[in-house]
């Protein structure tokens, strides 16, 4: 299921659920019936009207919280730039607003507060709903905002460089497809990069991206902040790319337990990949003050999952590189934690996956991402600290895989040597759960979406807060 289909499918919930009819000329700009405003020609405030309007009141919120997916050629089902397309969506926007479906954010506001936080506030969800109540006015034309702008396809401005795929990737219809592309940077010196972003070449085809750095050299390269490893061994199958784990393998569902079977990776982190394109994820910002690096001489490569397609398609997907104006106190880094050898039973509805890590070092955690596939259901992320104190630093429900979020703390979380992260995911096999591709069967780790994960991504700095200057912290809290 691709995230497009999935957003056109909250709308359309929410307009079957409205008692109302609605039908749009997009032609002459009439709607007919609905919106909760007048029938007919579309609706222009009076001089003598009052309440809010579309172009005084409405079009500024729906401006900075709404368009960067909500405008033409972007992911959303309709645009909300103009009010000829945003009045035909009226009383679906007040009802998804107030019920807080959109703009997406899963985080349970009783655990931690983030910088990116994308929720409306009370005042803007009122602005929205006397607005719909009152006959979704169009206003004094002279009243509307500048629309804001936007560079095609890079949300960040031009890159300073562009590294692509190096071919136009034939997609096959079929089943999906990890495909694994490496391509040098031809990079003859070491390059801090403060922001990346992965830019589909079909977005239709594309489903998510991973790129990693590789050095055919590594020497000592301890800036290093990637690696990519590919699952092998004989607890694992592998075909047409995709892999999994075997259904007779090992079963650890708790892999904070104090006896743990000889599994790799269980305990400690493995290195994050550099950039990310997952549904719903922003373009990675690292920051100019913490930005990553890329030695000389290193490699990308592309692990690029391709969704199912009917038909042929091509694809040459990329990534812009945006450099940073210096070098950086401390540099960015990922830490990743997952568990890979969980066994969900058939039709259970809430089956629980642990991991945990011990921290070596202290740390500032700047973001956390979860990830899970279809029968994710929650994941909770709990510290313990070395007096004993216990808090929850994050509880993302419901989990979405069609909307796979970053969750940026406003102020980065000092962690000190010797703490205990706990992470919990939850799962939900059963017949009930919408989007569960067969309750029947049983579920390991894979690659496929019909498979699950059970992954961590976790953005931090290798310092103490008193060794980093106020600027640095800010600067990490706030990209």
């Amino acid at each position: 299921m691709r995230r497009f289909h999935t957003s056109l499918a909250v709308w359309i919930t929410l307009l079957i659920g409205l008692k109302f009819s609605l039908v749009c000329d997009a032609g002459n700009g009439k709607s007919i019936s609905g919106g909760g405003g007048p029938s007919g020609a579309v609706a222009h405030a009076s001089t003598a009207s009052v309440g809010p309007t579309f172009t005084k009141d409405v079009a500024s919120i729906l401006y900075r919280n709404c368009v960067g997916c909500h405008r033409p050629g972007e992911i959303a089902p309709m645009s909300l730039l103009d009010y000829v397309t945003v009045r035909p969506w009226a009383k679906a926007i007040q009802v998804a607003v107030l019920s807080r479906k959109m703009p997406p954010w899963f985080a349970d506001p009783k655990f931690g507060v983030f910088a990116n936080d994308p929720r409306l506030s009370d005042q803007e969800i009122s602005t929205i709903t006397a607005w719909v109540d009152g006959g979704s006015l169009e206003g004094d034309p002279q009243d509307l905002p500048l629309k804001p702008t936007f560079t095609e396809g890079w949300k960040l401005g031009k890159p300073d460089i562009v590294i692509d795929i190096g071919q136009d990737f034939a997609v096959r219809p079929g089943n999906d497809a990890y495909e694994y592309f490496t391509v040098p940077t031809n990079f003859t010196e070491g390059k801090w990069i403060r922001a990346a972003q992965i830019l589909p070449g079909n977005r239709q085809a594309v489903h998510h991206v991973h790129v990693s750095l590789v050095m055919d050299n590594p020497g000592s390269t301890d800036s290093i902040t990637t690696a990519f490893r590919q699952p092998s061994g004989p607890l694992w199958e592998v075909k047409d790319g995709l892999s999994r784990v075997r259904l007779d393998a090992p079963v650890m569902n708790d892999a904070c337990a104090g006896e743990r079977p000889d599994l790799a990776n269980l305990s400690g982190f493995e290195e994050g990949s550099f950039a990310a394109m997952l549904p719903g994820k922003p373009p990675d910002v690292f920051g100019d003050s913490t930005p990553k690096w890329i030695p000389a001489g290193a490699k990308l490569r592309f692990q690029i999952h391709y969704a199912k397609v009917d038909k042929p398609q091509t694809d040459r997907t990329r990534v812009g590189l945006y450099l940073a104006s210096r070098s950086p106190e401390r540099p960015m880094r990922r830490l990743d934690l997952r568990n890979r050898y969980f066994l969900i039973p058939a039709g259970v509805e809430n089956h629980e996956v642990r991991r945990c890590y011990d921290f070596e070092t202290d740390k500032l955690l700047v973001s956390i991402t979860p990830h899970m596939h279809y029968r994710g259901k929650d994941a909770r992320y709990e510290l313990v600290r070395p007096d004993g104190r216990r808090e929850t630093l994050l509880f993302v429900s419901p989990y979405n895989f069609n909307w796979q979020l970053l969750y940026r703390f406003r102020d980065p979380v000092y962690v000190e040597k010797g703490s205990r992260m706990i992470v919990t995911f939850h799962y939900d096999n059963s017949p009930n759960h919408a989007g569960n591709p067969d309750p029947k069967q049983v579920v390991r780790w894979g690659d496929r979406s019909e498979d699950e994960m059970m992954t961590s991504w976790i953005e931090y700095l290798d310092a103490a807060p008193s060794s980093l200057s106020g600027d640095t912290l800010t600067e990490a809290a706030k990209r």
